[in-house]
């Protein structure tokens, strides 16, 4: 035999949820939208409510894992790593996954895309250290690889280079040629690339400053 519902009231710390009295006692909280169809006076078996509370329970992951990409973009690996780490069920990790995928919150393509445009434009690297980057953060290669394809390793590191002579100004060559070597190796530039780079920049440099000494 069911219970009846008496009573659904809103929560007062939390308006998306409300709570659910049984025969005058309160028997659990729920999601507001999962109780839209509830009504007073509405009975519920042990096993409508079991299912409420395992929907409830999977509201509530999902609803954390939209508060972690108003935080910031995630690929799936990362968004399944985060909700892994609370102890969350893999079926649950699986269907809240799935869930995101299908509203277009969670894309790898995208993410890949938005992480090599950011990291062109604020601190270029070459396409062998974009690469582990992406699958470090488990992002399958189908994902990124026509995004790669748009790459040129001779004008990233020629930005890098650029951006980062500033900071050797005024070092003679050879010094200027081993830190630059060393911060382009960082960034993940073989010797092929960066040897002419390097001496393309030392040479701007010096233009520029004999052009401004006239």
């Amino acid at each position: 035999m069911g219970r009846k519902i008496s009573a659904i009231k809103l929560q007062k710390r939390n308006k998306e949820r409300v709570n659910i009295y049984l025969d005058g006692e309160f028997a659990f909280g729920l999601a507001r939208i999962l109780a839209v169809w509830l009504q007073v006076g509405q009975e519920l078996s042990d096993e409508k409510i079991m299912a409420l509370q395992a929907r409830d329970a999977r509201e509530a992951v999902y609803s954390q894992a939209i508060k972690l990409l108003n935080y910031r973009d995630r690929s799936e690996a990362d968004m399944r790593r985060s909700l892994s780490q609370d102890g969350i069920s893999e079926e649950v990790v699986n269907d809240v996954i799935e869930r995101l995928r299908h509203a277009g919150l969670i894309n790898d393509e995208r993410f890949a895309q938005n992480w090599i445009e950011n990291r062109n434009e604020f601190r270029p690297r070459s396409r062998r250290a974009l690469t582990y980057e992406l699958k470090a953060r488990g992002i399958d290669q189908e994902a990124f690889g026509q995004a790669l394809e748009q790459i040129d390793d001779d004008e990233l590191a020629l930005q890098a280079a650029l951006k980062q002579s500033k900071k050797f100004q005024g070092l003679p060559w050879l010094e200027f040629r081993q830190k630059m070597y060393a911060f382009l190796a960082r960034r993940g530039f073989n010797y092929e690339t960066s040897a002419p780079v390097v001496r393309r920049v030392w040479e701007e440099m010096h233009a520029d400053i004999e052009n401004m000494n006239k």
